[in-house]
């Protein structure tokens, strides 16, 4: 398969796996406390992926750098901000939470502008990036009419999330391109389960802990499709496209669970969801301008050989 092919074919993955990941947690969270169900899933999770290194014979990297990349990603990509999202979701809505986390590449583009000289962000990129942002919000304004002080520690948290993320996303993009995929998941998945689940089962009220259907479905569904699938699959795309074009993901993502809301729920469509879905789809395309046009001459090039 062409491996252009292939890189599409894991963006559109990763955005409809993440797309529904927001409203899967909250459904998790009506059994389970924030740190134990990030804990449980990132160890499940963690399992899934040895057996499967295992299985195609993939050595676990273990040198310097690679062990001090395992440990910022334990605490930078799972513990600490998937920590925070999980505990912010218990009082912000699933979709505005999704709507908070879009400020992602604006992280991505800020941490790249101070940390990356190889990672290029140009005014195409910025400003498809505002534009896709102001299409979200315009889907989801209906959603900001509310007491602000009833979500702002929430949406502080979502924030802080998502700029940790950025961070450790540019870090990874710079200096982890050595690493497997499947190897840089692995070993922070697993040390992240370690650490949370005693730590949650101890420290957090567990009153309306349950070990019900819904806390069983959204750890496998979380754990395998959005750890194991979608995590190994993005740090596959990092090693093949630029950070800050991977990380306009996180504005399909609302999108797509606007869509599932319409075919699982009979949510209706409103103008603000087309005008603003259409916002998302122009930024993005402004945003990948340049590499359009290089693959459009590439293409016409190739016809004239």
């Amino acid at each position: 398969m062409n491996e252009k092919i292939k890189i599409a074919l894991g963006y559109v993955l990763i955005t409809l796996v993440w797309g529904s990941t927001w409203l899967v947690i909250r459904i998790g969270l009506d059994s389970l406390s924030p740190m134990l169900a990030v804990g449980l899933r990132s160890l499940v999770a963690s399992f899934f992926i040895f057996f499967i290194m295992k299985f195609a014979k993939i050595k676990l990297q273990t040198d310097p750098l690679s062990l001090k990349i395992y440990l910022l990603l334990t605490f930078f990509s799972f513990i600490i901000p998937q920590s925070l999202v999980y505990w912010a979701e218990q009082f912000v809505p699933s979709g505005l939470t999704s709507v908070i986390f879009s400020t992602f590449p604006f992280f991505i583009i800020f941490f790249s502008w101070i940390l990356s000289s190889t990672e290029q962000v140009g005014p195409y990129k910025i400003l498809g990036s505002v534009i896709a942002f102001l299409g979200i919000t315009i889907i989801f304004w209906n959603d900001f009419s509310f007491d602000f002080s009833l979500y702002s520690i929430g949406i502080i948290a979502i924030l802080i999330s998502s700029g940790i993320q950025g961070f450790v996303s540019v870090i990874i993009k710079k200096h982890g391109n050595h690493l497997h995929p499947l190897s840089i998941n692995f070993l922070p998945l697993l040390l992240s389960g370690i650490i949370l689940i005693p730590f949650g089962y101890f420290f957090e009220d567990q009153t309306n802990f349950v070990i019900d259907s819904k806390g069983i479905y959204s750890i496998l569904y979380l754990a395998v499709l959005s750890n194991v699938i979608s995590f190994t699959v993005y740090y596959w795309l990092m090693k093949k496209i630029s950070v800050v074009i991977l990380s306009l993901s996180s504005f399909i993502t609302p999108v797509i669970a606007l869509i599932l809301g319409v075919i699982i729920l009979n949510e209706k469509i409103t103008i603000y969801h087309i005008v603003g879905s259409s916002l998302v789809l122009i930024g993005i395309i402004f945003a990948n301008f340049k590499g359009l046009i290089k693959y459009y001459k590439e293409k016409r090039e190739y016809k004239f050989d």
